[in-house]
């Protein structure tokens, strides 16, 4: 395990339209006042780890969040679309009651997990898992025996906990995908291993500051 490399996977901060339980996807959604002190938190969590890149969706509410650590890091922040959020097509910008009500049929396959399911105009679960999976074993092969960031979406964890732990896709969600958390994978030539998940203790200290 020598040549291993560990991954920190970070989920994006809080934005408004998390706060609206609003579908987001690839509408490009920036981080509010809280995700924005989430992500300097975590920063200073990290500070640490000795980084040899942070990776980073190209979307703004993860590449918010990667610029404070890969700054702590000196680092630049890659990004790479290929860790973008699942694309919803129809459902983006819709929240969860509007869709039962809008499309009752496909809300019911997406509860379901339908693995080949995709909105209008959208991603299926299958297309979705397979481009995060390829491109987060892409950049760790590049990065043997050291560690790297790749700060995403909470969709993009989720398929990164099944591939780790060997879980189905239309399995229910029985794990924890906090904004800003903290998550730990190893890779190696066996595949991924889980190591830690979903760590958010850094969230629950104050800041320098004072402020909550």
């Amino acid at each position: 395990m020598s040549e291993a490399t560990r991954l920190l996977l970070i989920r994006h901060g809080e934005t408004d339209w998390n706060a609206a339980q609003r579908i987001q996807g690839h509408t490009d959604i920036p981080l509010n006042a809280t995700g924005q002190r989430q992500a300097a938190r975590m920063a200073l969590a990290l500070a640490h780890e000795d980084l040899a890149a942070v990776y980073s969706s190209d979307l703004q509410r993860a590449a918010a969040t990667a610029a404070p650590l890969a700054q702590a890091a000196g680092l630049p922040v890659v990004h790479d679309r290929a860790l973008r959020e699942r694309h919803f097509g129809a459902f983006e910008g819709a929240s969860f009651l509007e869709i039962e009500q809008r499309w009752p049929d496909d809300a019911r396959r997406w509860r379901q997990r339908d693995p080949a399911f995709a909105p209008g105009g959208g991603e299926s679960l299958l297309q979705f898992y397979d481009r995060v999976v390829a491109a987060t074993l892409r950049l760790a092969a590049g990065h043997p025996g050291q560690a790297i960031a790749l700060v995403a979406h909470g969709g993009v964890l989720d398929c990164l906990y099944r591939a780790a732990t060997r879980i189905a896709l239309d399995a229910p969600r029985s794990w924890q995908l906090g904004n800003a958390s903290i998550n730990r994978l190893l890779h190696s030539p066996e595949g991924l291993v889980l190591v830690g998940w979903n760590d958010t203790r850094h969230l629950d200290a104050e800041s320098d500051d004072g402020s909550a």
